[in-house]
């Protein structure tokens, strides 16, 4: 951690973000703005603060996160007071979608420790083939379809191991490296992460943030179902993408069929058949599943059976927390996995939550919302256009949650261009300081910068041309 600070003092970010601030802040100050311009700028100022420092990285994510705790009741934004400060500031990170989050981790963490997660990679890579192809697509199938209910980090984590299993065994079998091969079933961990946990609102925190970002600002749930019939069909378009960028990419590559059925077909026959605790994991996994899909169906029940009132949210994260409880009762959990769960990500939320809040608040979300108002309403193919530009290039320098934060809290209050901004913050491709799956794998050497930008721009510039057709042709007409 000294370290950490030591970076932070010395760091140019540091100085000039700071400067920024202040000088943008004595700047309206001094052109005679008033009271409450000057609040929604002060604000403004403290949420590009957040920003700056989640991207670069400059201190650990949970210290930017927990800024707003600090920044709001000093500001003063509420009209009603310091406790009213206090509680805007605070509220967000016990937000519902917390709850649902940290669910999420723990039946992560139990899949992992039962090794649940291996078998089921296994098995879609065994059906899918042997070709470079196909091999791609194995991976690249089972990595979405983990991360769909599993972190991304989680995910890439718990794919590497296999990807870099099969890049062994064709080395060791053809006597060779196969490096466009190599890079592209690394890249395809990656990408599939990303693109995977797309599909569900527990696949990825940007979900969760733009979930609950939508429900604060216009009171209306977004349903865990009506949120992954809007998803999915965008995140099978874009896999399909990635799937031919990578696959063309590893055409070039040598490989041997036998070594690569050898491979799957050990890692197969070692984990041997399923244990009690493989059973238990999927029990607890498939049964939160099922209640999550019905949700709309047996929320009235459930509100009836307590006598209280429960949003999509509260239902949604009470599912969570009984499947985590039943997890740990079960012993599916381990200890060990359990304290190395990126709890830093909770403050995440709700530090991305309590920015939204103050925001909002501050009266700078109306502001930007009326002037990116301006250039949008024009129609449907001119506003997802400017949307998809939005999203997919600021998360080519800003984080996923930075993206989606800023952009949710701007936005007009229109669900089609919240979903394509949710679903563009998740698509950057090209460079490893992006998204923490980009980050890992490329920290494995086998994957060259050239190899991640020549497949990443081409990646991202048919997440804009996807993000643009499918809001337009189907979002749109659809939710409006």
């Amino acid at each position: 951690m000294r370290m950490e600070w030591r970076r932070f003092a010395l760091s140019p970010w540091t100085w000039g973000v700071l400067l920024g601030v202040g000088g943008l802040s004595v700047t309206a100050r001094c052109l005679g703005a008033t009271a409450a311009e000057i609040q929604a700028v002060d604000t403004g100022m403290v949420a590009l603060l957040m920003v700056v420092w989640w991207s670069s990285a400059i201190l650990p994510l949970w210290i930017t996160s927990c800024i707003p705790l600090l920044a709001w009741p000093c500001l003063g934004i509420s009209p009603d007071g310091f406790v009213a400060d206090v509680v805007l500031a605070a509220s967000p990170y016990a937000d519902a979608y917390s709850l649902l989050f940290l669910g999420g981790m723990v039946l992560g963490v139990a899949l992992e420790t039962t090794g649940l997660h291996r078998r089921i990679a296994l098995h879609v890579l065994v059906r899918v083939g042997f070709t470079p192809g196909r091999l791609v697509l194995g991976v690249l199938l089972a990595t979405g379809i983990v991360s769909a209910w599993i972190s991304n980090t989680a995910t890439t984590v718990m794919m590497l191991p296999i990807a870099l299993a099969l890049i062994r065994e064709l080395g060791a079998r053809t006597g060779r490296r196969a490096p466009e091969l190599e890079s592209a079933l690394l890249l395809a961990v990656a990408y599939g992460s990303s693109v995977g946990g797309i599909a569900t609102k527990i696949g990825s925190a940007t979900n969760s943030i733009a979930a609950g970002t939508w429900e604060q600002r216009t009171g209306t749930a977004l349903p865990f179902f009506d949120y992954s019939l809007a998803a999915v069909p965008f995140a099978v378009l874009m896999m399909a993408a990635v799937w031919w960028v990578l696959a063309k990419h590893a055409r070039e590559g040598p490989v041997s069929v036998n070594a690569s059925r050898v491979t799957l077909d050990q890692e197969l026959h070692a984990l041997g058949p399923l244990s009690k605790h493989e059973r238990r994991a999927a029990l607890v996994f498939v049964t939160a599943v099922v209640l999550w899909m019905l949700g709309d169906i047996l929320r009235p029940h459930v509100q009836e059976m307590l006598g209280v009132r429960l949003a999509s949210r509260h239902y949604e994260a009470g599912v969570s927390g009984l499947a985590a409880l039943a997890a740990l009762l079960l012993r599916t959990c381990g200890r060990k996995e359990l304290k190395a769960m990126p709890f830093s990500a909770l403050l995440l939320l709700g530090g991305s939550f309590s920015m939204a809040a103050g925001l909002e608040m501050s009266g700078l979300t109306s502001m930007a919302g009326s002037t990116l108002a301006s250039v949008l309403g024009i129609n449907a193919w001119s506003d997802m256009t400017v949307v998809a530009l939005a999203s997919v290039m600021l998360s080519a320098v800003a984080s996923n949650t930075a993206t989606i934060t800023l952009l949710s809290g701007i936005l007009p209050a229109r669900l089609p261009l919240h979903l394509a901004a949710c679903f563009g913050s998740s698509c950057d491709f090209m460079l490893p300081a992006g998204t923490p799956p980009n980050a890992i794998v490329h920290s494995t050497g086998l994957v060259p910068m050239r190899a991640m930008l020549s497949c990443g721009w081409k990646l991202d510039f048919a997440a804009m041309v996807l993000l643009i057709l499918y809001g337009a042709l189907l979002l749109s007409p659809c939710l409006e």
